[in-house]
């Protein structure tokens, strides 16, 4: 049977990824790593992931959680460092 890490190994983004995409959309884990995955191949879609991440950071900085800012920072680094072509256009 198919279960949650499963799915999060067959998309292209990583689990603390995932994690950030369902905390942004208030979502499951299993439906953010579909929701990932999808944006992920669409038009736009790695900037439009990479605009959650960095909303998530700036509600976490917001909140006063600065552990929680910090390794969300580091996620969007490494995002951003896996997925160039987040960082090209805009939404």
């Amino acid at each position: 049977m198919i279960n949650l890490e499963d799915i999060e190994d067959m998309t292209c983004l990583t689990r603390a990824e995932i994690a950030a995409i369902a905390e942004h959309e208030h979502l499951p884990e299993l439906d953010a790593a579909l929701l990932g995955e999808y944006l992920m191949h669409a038009h736009k879609g790695p900037q439009r992931v990479m605009a959650m991440i960095c909303d998530d950071v700036r509600d976490a900085l917001h909140g006063g959680d600065l552990a929680h800012a910090r390794a969300l920072f580091q996620t969007l680094r490494a995002f951003a460092a896996a997925h160039p072509e987040a960082q090209r256009g805009s939404l």
